[in-house]
């Protein structure tokens, strides 16, 4: 083309410049493809699977894992669309192959049933060790814990036997029920925030009226 008279400068540039943009465009397409071989063979998670991302705001059930994308369905019915190549730098949570679920939770008396704690603390603790869908296998946990600022902190620490989310609240509920109704046995009260105001005994009290002191 040079021997006709043709520059060939120009077709070379502009195959440079193409050359830049068509390889910028394919970055994010080929590190899409290579984060679905990571999916497929890594398989943290497969189509059906409850998933979520503490880095992402990602959660919901696995619809479909293409090449460049992952299809979630969020627990608002909302259809998210992942690019495969985010799962190769963030950590995803896999809810479906957990083996139990955990209640972690604190439940406080005043500090005038004091006298009770212990008693309280070890009925909890029998009803916790004894409940039928709490795993005996586990870790259970049932301690007083710490001196809040208006109550006395008993720890509940144990695992269901289910994994499903609606079963685990229920086995939630009804653990967190027993224990209120074994602290309302022992003539207890569960606390709530207060404010104690102590006035010295030599302190007068004025009564103030409409029509003056």
């Amino acid at each position: 083309m040079q021997s006709l008279g043709l520059s060939i400068a120009g077709i070379v540039a502009f195959g440079g410049v193409g050359g830049i943009a068509i390889g910028f465009a394919a970055r994010e397409l080929v590190a899409n493809y290579f984060g679905a071989i990571m999916l497929f063979l890594d398989k943290p998670f497969q189509v059906g699977d409850t998933i979520t991302s503490p880095e992402r705001e990602i959660e919901g059930t696995v619809l479909e894992i293409g090449w460049r994308q992952t299809i979630i369905q969020r627990f608002d019915t909302r259809t998210l669309y992942v690019p495969n190549a985010a799962f190769a730098t963030i950590s995803v949570r896999n809810h479906t192959r957990q083996i139990n679920r955990r209640i972690y939770e604190y439940v406080g008396i005043r500090y005038d049933d004091s006298a009770l704690l212990e008693a309280i603390v070890s009925d909890i603790k029998s009803m916790v060790e004894n409940h039928p869908d709490i795993d005996q296998s586990n870790s259970i946990m049932v301690n007083f814990d710490r001196f809040a600022a208006s109550s006395l902190d008993i720890f509940i620490y144990c695992f269901t036997r289910t994994t499903a989310w609606a079963e685990f609240q229920a086995v939630k509920q009804d653990v967190l029920v027993k224990t209120m109704d074994i602290v309302n046995s022992h003539g207890a009260e569960i606390a709530f925030p207060t404010t104690t105001v102590n006035l010295p005994t030599e302190t007068p009290l004025r009564v103030i009226t409409n029509e003056g002191d």
